[in-house]
């Protein structure tokens, strides 16, 4: 059987752990050419992923190396922590946003030439389900993948008849060095059965299953898919807030 990605030229970024660690590790067992990217220690190449100037370089040096681009996986991403939005500085807001929206902007805005260039690639930015509604995360990092995914709906449609495909990931919680003080607080106070307790799988994700949803982005299965946010949250996103009265158990 052919693997899905065989001959696909990729960049992940935020690569060093968690999400982008398990994506580098999944495409390349398809068959891709990887380069991974992170500003710390741990993947192929450090790179800031709200550089401007970085990006650029990142995506020259790929080209110029591999000869294509075909998947750029923009995942770095910061949490910016729970502080309200009283408590929150514009500084604080700027280098979230950075990070966070402005990052997925500079990998498209550079890598969607380059694939135009060869008929088509994939881009996939990971949002959250906090850029749904309210409640999942911080202000500033809820809106910034709100603009994520915003984002992506725009470049589906400014890049029509291209053959660049740009689409979104929304992940829950997912076990990642974003989250460890969350798992951590909660396995040292006996409550670790409590994780994902509000999403109706009752268990948190892991990052495996996050890359399992971008590499199908990434793939030629997913030819038709565009300007979409792909929800995976073990379906927290289904309901509004509510305390459970009963279920219904299939039998």
């Amino acid at each position: 059987m052919s693997k899905r990605l065989t001959g696909k030229v990729a960049i992940v970024t935020g690569a060093a752990s968690g999400i982008g660690k398990a994506a580098v590790e999944l495409f390349r067992s398809e068959g891709a050419t990887v380069v991974g990217a992170d500003v710390s220690d741990g993947a192929d190449v450090q790179a800031d992923a709200g550089s401007d100037g970085d990006v650029k370089r990142l995506i020259d040096g790929v080209v110029a190396e591999h000869g294509r681009l075909d998947i750029f996986f923009a995942n770095a991403g910061i949490s910016g922590g729970l502080a309200s939005i009283t408590q929150q500085t514009a500084e604080d807001w700027a280098e979230i946003l950075r990070i966070n929206l402005i990052g997925p902007f500079l990998a498209i805005k550079h890598a969607a030439p380059e694939m135009r260039k060869q008929g088509g690639g994939s881009i996939i930015c990971t949002a959250s389900v906090a850029g749904i509604r309210a409640g999942a995360g911080g202000a500033a990092y809820s809106a910034s993948k709100a603009g994520v995914i915003n984002l992506v709906q725009n470049a589906a449609q400014q890049f029509s008849g291209s053959g660049v495909r740009v689409n979104a990931i929304c992940p829950g919680l997912i076990e990642t060095g974003m989250t460890k003080v969350i798992y951590e607080l909660a396995r040292g106070s006996g409550q670790e059965s409590r994780i994902g307790d509000l999403n109706p799988l009752k268990r948190g994700g892991e990052p495996i299953e996050i890359a399992q949803a971008a590499l199908y982005l990434a793939s030629d299965e997913a030819s038709y898919v565009n300007g979409h946010a792909l929800v995976v949250d073990g379906g927290l996103s289904t309901s509004h807030p509510f305390t459970p009265r009963f279920h219904i158990l299939a039998e």
